[in-house]
């Protein structure tokens, strides 16, 4: 992990409150791990290739994400993951997850988005991990339509994220190749 002094000064998008209009939530990214009946959303910075793995998506031109998504009622993180990257990058995993942090939100939706999510709080948890990119995306109809999946170079991955889905995005994809390559140079070291 990452050291965390000067994180929120370093990624000042990524750690501001924030809201997202999209889902009608309050949102607060946080280095501090949510409790796992609050994890509604997986999505996973993957390493491979030499790059981070990116998703373009289908249906919005020049838009992309990275994968992951909705856990399912009853799903473990890894399970949904797995399942995510399965659909959105036909990748896999080849090694361990790794915990990087959370969006904490609140909603004023009178309802959960699915019976079972917890309400009106909830998390979105960021994971990083080491990932092979097995083949196409399965491409399920009730999820992202993906008609590209790469490896990009991490410079170009940090421009693509922040591009798509906002500065905070990009901000924190940054967070994350800072992770990795600090976990890589103590695996190093021994």
């Amino acid at each position: 992990m990452v050291a965390t002094d000067g994180c929120a000064s370093r990624f000042p998008e990524l750690f501001a409150p924030g809201r997202w209009e999209w889902c009608r939530a309050d949102v607060q990214f946080s280095l501090r791990p949510p409790d796992d009946e609050l994890v509604t959303n997986i999505h996973v910075i993957g390493f491979a290739d030499g790059g981070i793995v990116v998703c373009r998506d289908a249906r919005r031109e020049g838009h992309w994400f990275l994968p992951g998504g909705t856990r399912e009622q009853g799903e473990s993180v890894e399970e949904c993951v797995r399942r995510e990257l399965a659909e959105e990058a036909g990748a896999s995993l080849v090694g361990p997850l790794h915990w990087l942090g959370a969006h904490f939100a609140e909603t004023d939706r009178p309802r959960p988005g699915y019976e079972w999510q917890p309400h009106p709080y909830r998390a979105w948890l960021w994971c990083t991990a080491e990932l092979r990119l097995d083949g196409e995306p399965s491409n399920p109809e009730d999820g992202e339509q993906v008609a590209e999946v790469r490896a990009a170079p991490p410079e170009e991955a940090v421009r693509l994220i922040a591009a798509s889905e906002g500065e905070e995005f990009g901000q924190l994809v940054q967070l994350a190749l800072e992770s990795h390559e600090s976990d890589a140079s103590r695996r190093n070291l021994s």
